[in-house]
């Protein structure tokens, strides 16, 4: 047993020597890195660049609206990928072919994805020319506080299918049965997603919960795609800050910035955690 854990430990060496050195390394020296002033005496200053940070009010809006974002579009990414992942169970005869084409989204380049949208929302686009058609005045979605709309929705067509499959690959764990005997005593689609499936999925429901999550933390990605560096106010991420401190070569504000943001995402998801253990206890 001993010479076996030996050779394992072997062969996870060059891995854990690139994490160590990627990742461990530039973790624990960027925490040195914040609390210096930046000059070329690199003289500690405490805590102070956090505080500035704080007081800088292109980071709070920063914050805020990263906040904002990911409250909207984690739990609409996992109630869609569940109410869909739940109707496509109920059809499995029929269901394989958008069982296969859910994922075309979350596979597909994101440059590709960024110039249907640009299309689709540009002001004499479709979008634009359907609601001029019935009757409304077209919007600037692309150069106003209306970015958020479009913004959200490519978050949604992206990352839908990728939690969706994760769903339905807990959905077959569930005994076909029990949907039976709820259909006998009236039960309809939505009472038995959320009184039959909901309970008996529950960690795997907590995972796409999580990593939609996670995912909406990085929604910088489409909003700099959309709208660039200095996108409107409405959609200005905690990341456009930090990706505009870094070309400023600002690297004390970025890892101020970085570090405490991670730990408001550490707190979260120690919460979301701490949930999960009740509710799981309470249905146990």
């Amino acid at each position: 047993m001993f010479e076996k854990k030996k050779s394992v430990l072997f062969f996870l060496l060059p891995g854990l020597l690139m994490l160590l050195i990627f990742y461990i390394v530039p973790f624990v020296s960027g925490i040195g890195h914040s609390l210096t002033d930046g000059s070329y005496k690199n003289e500690f200053v405490g805590f102070q660049n956090y505080i500035n940070l704080w007081q800088n009010s292109m980071f709070q809006l920063g914050l805020k609206n990263t906040m904002e974002l990911s409250l909207i579009c984690a739990p609409l990414l996992w109630v869609l990928s569940f109410l869909l992942a739940s109707a496509l169970a109920a059809i499995k005869p029929y269901g394989g072919f958008f069982r296969s084409s859910v994922l075309l989204p979350y596979l597909a380049p994101s440059s590709a994805i960024l110039l249907i949208w640009l299309v689709v929302f540009d002001y004499g686009g479709p979008v634009n020319r359907l609601m001029e058609a019935m009757g409304m005045q077209r919007v600037l979605w692309l150069s106003s506080g209306a970015l958020r709309f479009p913004v959200v929705l490519m978050f949604l067509w992206k990352n839908l299918g990728f939690c969706l499959i994760i769903f339905l690959a807990a959905l077959q764990s569930i005994p076909e049965p029990l949907y039976e005997y709820a259909k006998l005593e009236g039960a309809g689609f939505i009472t038995r997603a959320f009184r039959i499936t909901l309970p008996l999925i529950t960690p795997s429901a907590f995972l796409v919960f999580v990593l939609a999550w996670i995912n909406a933390f990085k929604i910088f990605k489409e909003v700099y795609f959309i709208a660039g560096a200095y996108p409107d106010y409405s959609v200005y991420t905690l990341q456009n800050y930090m990706n505009n401190m870094f070309e400023k070569l600002n690297y004390q504000n970025v890892t101020a910035a970085a570090y405490t943001f991670g730990l408001i995402v550490f707190g979260i998801f120690g919460l979301l955690f701490f949930i999960q253990r009740r509710a799981a206890r309470g249905l146990n």
